[in-house]
């Protein structure tokens, strides 16, 4: 399999691993707003950011009412959830730059820095092994927290 190849199916894994992690936020919602999984989902549904949906839970977790043991379990997975956020965005919001070889040589984000007189955009950043790691690594990190929240859900008895 060529680096492009390789490439495209990591990215592609990535994004699942988010995907298939994000929507374990509505067991999140179901168990700290009490209600069912069916109400969680449209919830989660009308919510159309990852970060609404992330800032929803987190502030259900802060509640006085919330018990303090799923403050202390449920709010350092979405600290590491929204770290990894920060790579996950640039890959579904950057365009690719190829060598000669067709393979994927750069990342250009597709963002605009606002500087104090001017403005600066597509930032461009090395598709190179340290990088590839730093995804691979990323996707472990997502399966963790997946994992966590599994282990809240189950332990609780949120609605599954």
């Amino acid at each position: 399999m060529d680096d492009f190849q390789r490439i495209l199916l990591l990215i592609g894994r990535l994004n699942y691993t988010w995907t298939n992690t994000e929507s374990l936020l509505i067991h999140l919602i179901a168990g700290l707003a009490k209600v069912d999984k069916e109400t969680a989902i449209v919830i989660f549904l009308t919510l159309n950011t990852t970060r609404a949906r992330i800032d929803l839970v987190e502030r259900l977790a802060k509640m006085k009412k919330t018990p303090k043991k799923y403050r202390e379990e449920i709010l350092p997975l979405l600290q590491r959830l929204n770290e990894q956020s920060k790579l996950r965005n640039k890959y579904n919001h950057c365009i690719y730059s190829f060598d000669s070889k067709g393979d994927i040589s750069h990342t250009h984000l597709m963002r605009i820095f606002d500087g104090k007189d001017s403005i600066k955009y597509g930032k461009v950043e090395a598709m190179d092994n340290a990088e590839i790691a730093r995804i691979s690594d990323c996707i472990g990190d997502i399966t963790e927290v997946n994992k966590g929240i599994w282990h809240v859900v189950h332990t609780n008895g949120f609605p599954q």
